[in-house]
């Protein structure tokens, strides 16, 4: 779970080990104030989005100093499974780097709470929990986040299907 929701929350795999290791030092060294007001889970998501936030800042720094972009992640374990032909596979991995590069530009909390409910399975209150908002603003992120998603996505996935199309 952690390294999944890391995975998903940075966008790159290459530092998801390491970082998955800050989350269970910062869990180790916070246990002691874990009140048990909330599940363990809620706890470890907060912690999760923490090195995450921090993550992203270290980025922007690193961007403002340096024009290299930020890798994509990899969304291969959320593709279907099975046999698939090479353009199945092609058309997946194109799909996973749309969808991707659709979540980059989305606002973080749009793109936590999207992750957090739909990769994560958390429900409304568990991500109030995490982001530390009210239950009505969480469902706000949510609401807004799937709705600049789909449009992004359809700006996507538009050209590529009209490309398909004058091909045939």
């Amino acid at each position: 779970m952690v390294f999944r929701s890391l995975t998903r929350l940075v966008g790159s795999r290459e530092h998801v080990e390491d970082l998955a290791q800050e989350v269970f030092i910062r869990l180790f060294r916070g246990m002691q104030q874990f009140r048990g007001d909330s599940q363990l889970t809620t706890y470890l998501y907060r912690i999760i989005l923490n090195v995450a936030q921090d993550e992203w800042k270290r980025r922007r720094a690193e961007q403002n100093s340096t024009s290299l972009s930020e890798p994509e992640a990899n969304w291969d374990d959320r593709l279907p499974s099975g046999e698939r032909n090479a353009e199945q596979i092609l058309s997946g991995l194109q799909l996973a780097s749309q969808l991707n590069e659709s979540l980059a530009e989305l606002s973080e909390a749009e793109r936590t709470a999207i992750i957090l409910f739909h990769q994560e399975d958390c429900t409304y209150e568990q991500i109030a929990l995490v982001l530390r908002l009210p239950i009505g603003t969480v469902r706000t992120h949510l609401h807004r986040g799937r709705q600049k998603l789909r449009k992004l996505m359809q700006e996507r996935i538009s050209p590529c299907a009209k490309i398909a199309i004058s091909r045939s």
